[in-house]
């Protein structure tokens, strides 16, 4: 499997990107791609009770870019054409850092490149996306950043 790197304009969430802030998704940047379409996975393995998915995103096509302030929505054309899940919060789309005060949790956003478009409905859950990425994966990067309250 060959790596991606995954770059982020901070190395620590700023409030915009959190529950304190108005919460929007990052601009992610991969570098590497030779993958037709990708899928995201933000989640903090710190939390309390075991892992805790932010963000579930597939069906995007190849690009070098994933601009910031994705949507909400279970399908999107725009700012790019994108599927998204249910996070843990309940919610679908991105929903930013939110640890109780005190512990540094560590984030870890995840892209994966894929050789098909996944027949997955709008609104999954992760062990669906998982589930429905075996067998797909032609890529992965991570980066993992760091947030407190």
């Amino acid at each position: 499997m060959q790596d991606l790197t995954i770059e982020l304009d901070f190395d620590r969430f700023p409030p915009e990107h959190t529950c304190d802030g108005v919460d929007i998704s990052p601009q992610i940047r991969i570098r590497g791609l030779d993958a037709p379409y990708l899928a995201v996975i933000m989640d903090d393995p710190d939390a309390s009770k075991g892992i805790f998915t932010h963000w579930l995103a597939w069906n995007i096509p190849s690009t070098p870019e994933i601009p910031g302030n994705v949507p909400p929505e279970p399908g999107i054309t725009h700012p790019i054409p994108a599927v998204q899940g249910v996070n843990d919060f309940g919610k679908v789309g991105y929903a930013g850092p939110c640890p109780h005060p005190g512990k540094v949790h560590h984030y870890h956003l995840k892209v994966y490149g894929l050789d098909t478009m996944l027949e997955l409905a709008p609104g999954a859950g992760r062990d669906d996306l998982i589930a429905a990425m075996q067998g797909h994966i032609l890529q992965f990067g991570e980066v993992v950043v760091p947030h407190s309250r």
